[in-house]
């Protein structure tokens, strides 16, 4: 159940330190592996029976729709909806119809997502489930996520506020230098909001590859910030390549002192 693989990895993003920069802001950190699945959680409580069980749930739904259908793990063009299929395959193959890109492109943040919400329901009220950089976040109060651009000087600089009104949400990165997805593109990073975590991971591999179409630099960017605004569904985007960054939407951008946070 992965998807493409890459295998230009900075040390840091293999050992996942980006970890320990997340403020924990008095949550509990969990952290499950399972298989491929390997998640970070904050939440009022440790959670790692609850979480193992939602993540064998939905891997279990997701492999049992794969012996079926093989095509839905190899292809990278969007696939026909399927009522027939499992909710959160639904919202995959759905997300990969609006951002224009394969079902899996979308498997980290549905997997994300669906952990969160599952939390959520059962009477969890701050939670955040970050699955490979892809981020499902439901809190009652304003936050900020540092934005990892790899080897950009701006990784780690600046990140994005969100208030408790667009919660939940999901924010979402996909690179082209960085990263386990297949990404066709030369950006440092592509991170994208959207109301649906499933959403917000396709459109940011999307929006990468259109970076790289356009062969990087200010062309590159301005080209995924255009495509940004054609797909339905997300509401801002910010891409870093190099020393270069654009932003689209709504989009709240706010400086990030590393050091404060160490």
């Amino acid at each position: 159940m992965s998807s493409h693989k890459r295998s230009k990895k900075p040390e840091s993003y293999s050992k996942r330190t980006y970890r320990q920069l997340v403020s924990q802001a008095g949550l509990i950190s969990t952290q499950v592996r399972i298989e491929e699945t390997d998640l970070h959680i904050l939440a009022e409580e440790e959670v790692a029976e609850q979480a193992t069980a939602l993540i064998l749930q939905y891997r279990a739904q997701l492999e049992g729709y794969i012996v079926k259908y093989p095509q839905f793990c190899a292809t990278l063009d969007p696939l026909p909806r399927d009522k027939t299929a499992p909710p959160m395959v639904r919202d995959m193959l759905t997300a990969g119809t609006q951002a224009g890109v394969g079902p899996m492109a979308a498997v980290a943040g549905a997997m994300a997502e669906y952990v969160g919400r599952g939390l959520v329901e059962q009477g969890l009220l701050e939670v955040m489930v970050e699955n490979g950089g892809d981020i499902f976040l439901q809190r009652s109060r304003d936050c900020s996520v540092a934005i990892f651009a790899g080897e950009s000087p701006l990784s780690y600089k600046v990140g994005i506020r969100l208030n408790p009104g667009q919660m939940p949400v999901g924010i979402c990165t996909s690179s082209g230098t960085v990263g386990h997805s297949l990404s066709l593109g030369e950006a440092d990073s592509v991170t994208v909001i959207a109301s649906s975590t499933p959403l917000a991971d396709a459109a940011a591999t999307r929006l990468g590859n259109e970076v790289g179409q356009a062969r990087g630099g200010r062309a590159g960017v301005a080209r995924a910030l255009d495509k940004a605004k054609e797909i339905p569904g997300i509401t801002g985007v910010v891409v870093i390549c190099g020393e270069l960054m654009g932003a689209t939407g709504d989009v709240e951008l706010v400086q990030i002192d590393i050091a404060a946070k160490m």
